[in-house]
């Protein structure tokens, strides 16, 4: 395409930077004689026409975001144009190359160097954020870095405008997964504090020279960035209480905008900001008393101080195999530089843990206060397991160095989409489910957990184990591979101790699916202990592998043993069997011994 003219106006010269979803091209407009960037977007050849029509909708938006913003910071955007029925975006071209570019060339940014490149990419934030826009996708693919010094924002692909009708599709979770908050990989509404998130996972990477979450697995680094705290910066110097305050897991105790930019500028001057210690937890990790998360055992003059080795700088921008240029595009797989999917692997786990029953999805909201003991004592770190529901979670294809997130991930070993045309019929759920419901049909079979629980099921049910997790096992018993489902959770350590504001919590996290729907949620009584029954419906969708689309139905019952051990019973299938799986259920819950019931 190289020498190809766009609209009678802007001449093609040479590829600067490619991804999954598009190119961008150095090019010349011969009316007003200067140097432009033009991003095309490829992956519009190559999509469905409904995907095609989500794509091109992203690019006008992207577009309009970098259009609100009047800022030197923020990458101008000139035009928008079709041509062979695509969008393109011609734009200020930015000699130079991304910060992620730099990272792998250098090693690592020097601390003042990185101090100062984040105090340019937050004014850029602070302009955006003003103008209504949210960025969604700060990463060190997305920061230019310009020969003559100037430090830059691209790449509004994925932004969100407010009072925009959203073209995001329901449960999709956009971004790269190294730099998502931690609300967002609960489900949550992205904030401005979001994008600060990124912006100190950014600048972790930057003087570090490496991601702070990534780990084996898209899965695994969501776990990482909801469950773990960060490893302290060795090299960070005077700016690593700047990304420990950012990198604050709940989003009302990091810093604002405001108070963030006079910290970097502090620590680009080389004075190490004490207004950051506010926003310090000085003594453990995990969570505090209270049950809200720390982050990490942070303490003044921590910080190392070691400059990284410079080199030479790379000429041009958009190097590398999915050039950085003008970041990841607009839409589900997104294209950009930075680490990509395979790059360094980190400590931590490599599988997602789930701690209760039901489908895939990541970990709750919240938790529940935890036993402190004297105040004086720090407060005994929790485990963030993942607890999975029939929920979309953002993993994904993570092409050249994080790509959005965009399709729905059912779980590691069992996915439930499924054909049903019958709209689901509500169940009444008893305030107790201990009465009889009619005995358990004689032609059932009692299976004799391993675990040491025991229930019955129709001849021909097997099982399966779902997660190990040291003090969470989950097992399920299914006749054909997931179509239809029992799930038996057992928890010796749960995060809350009431089964009823589990569930509500749960429940958060399915928001997003397409048609979610509660059927019921009560407290109740359960084999004379106190419990909580929860009943919904949704819709699985085409790209929901490996079933066909549809309607489906679950329900759980959830109580304490008296020794605190939660026991999670979940069940699902096809909503159009709902009227059979209902009656199933309730004699799985009559069958249902627990371990050393006796």
């Amino acid at each position: 395409m190289q020498g190809l003219l766009i609209a009678g106006r802007y001449r093609l010269a040479d590829s600067i930077g490619s991804g999954g979803m598009g190119r961008v091209w150095r090019a010349h407009d011969e009316v007003l004689h200067r140097k432009v960037a033009v991003k095309e977007l490829t992956a519009a050849l190559y999509v469905s026409e409904s995907d095609q029509a989500v794509l091109l909708a992203r690019t006008r938006a992207e577009a309009r975001a970098a259009a609100r913003i009047n800022h030197s910071a923020v990458v101008t955007v000139h035009d928008v144009l079709e041509h062979d029925g695509r969008p393109w975006i011609v734009m200020e071209l930015v000699e130079g190359h991304s910060l992620a570019d730099a990272v792998k060339e250098r090693g690592r940014i020097e601390q003042r160097e990185a101090a100062r490149i984040g105090l340019w990419v937050l004014r850029a934030l602070r302009a955006a954020h003003s103008a209504g826009v949210l960025h969604r996708d700060v990463k060190p693919g997305n920061v230019l870095l310009g020969r003559d010094g100037r430090v830059l924002l691209t790449d509004f692909g994925i932004a969100q405008i407010e009072g925009d009708t959203t073209i995001t599709r329901t449960g999709e979770v956009v971004g790269s997964v190294d730099y998502l908050a931690p609300e967002r990989v609960r489900g949550h509404d992205p904030g401005p504090s979001s994008d600060l998130w990124a912006l100190g996972a950014t600048l972790y990477t930057a003087v570090e020279g490496r991601s702070p979450f990534r780990r084996t697995s898209p899965l695994s680094t969501m776990q990482a960035v909801v469950e773990e705290e960060v490893e302290e910066p060795r090299h960070a110097g005077p700016l690593g209480p700047v990304i420990a305050a950012l990198l604050c897991k709940e989003p009302a105790q990091r810093p604002g905008a405001e108070e963030a930019e006079q910290m970097l500028a502090e620590a680009a001057e080389g004075r190490r900001p004490h207004t950051a210690q506010a926003f310090i937890p000085t003594q453990g990790s995990g969570m505090d008393t209270s049950g809200s998360y720390t982050s990490g055992s942070y303490t003044s003059g921590s910080y190392g101080s070691e400059p990284y080795a410079s080199g030479a700088g790379t000429s041009g921008y958009g190097s590398g195999p999915a050039a950085s240029g003008y970041g990841s595009g607009a839409a589900a797989q997104g294209y950009g530089s930075g680490p990509g999917a395979s790059g360094r692997s980190a400590t931590g786990p490599t599988t997602v843990a789930p701690t209760a029953a039901g489908p895939s999805s990541v970990g709750p909201t919240t938790i529940g206060p935890t036993s402190a003991g004297p105040r004086t004592a720090p407060a005994r770190p929790r485990r963030r397991r993942l607890r999975t529901l029939a929920l979309v979670v953002a993993v994904a294809a993570v092409l050249g160095g994080g790509a959005a997130v965009a399709f729905q991930q059912w779980g590691s070993f069992q996915q439930e989409s499924d054909a049903g045309g019958a709209t689901p019929a509500p169940a009444t759920s008893a305030k107790s489910t201990s009465g009889q419901e009619g005995a358990v049909p004689d032609d059932w079979e009692r299976k004799d957990d391993p675990l040491g629980f025991s229930l019955s099921l129709p001849k021909g049910w097997k099982r399966k184990v779902y997660s190990n997790d040291g003090a969470l096992k989950q097992i399920d018993y299914s006749p054909d591979g997931g179509k239809h489902f029992v799930r038996i959770a057992i928890d010796t350590n749960p995060d809350f101790a009431d089964a009823f504001q589990h569930q509500k919590d749960l429940e958060q996290q399915l928001q997003r699916l397409v048609g979610y729907q509660r059927v019921a949620m009560e407290e109740n009584t359960y084999r004379d202990r106190k419990g909580s029954l929860w009943e919904y419906t949704w819709t699985a969708l085409k790209k929901d592998p490996p079933h066909v689309p549809g309607p489906r139905h679950a329900i759980e019952e959830t109580y304490y043993s008296r020794e605190g051990v939660e026991y999670a019973i979940y069940m699902s299938s096809p909503a159009a069997d709902w009227a059979k799986t209902s009656k199933q259920f309730k004699w799985v819950l009559q069958s249902w011994q627990p371990p050393n019931a006796g």
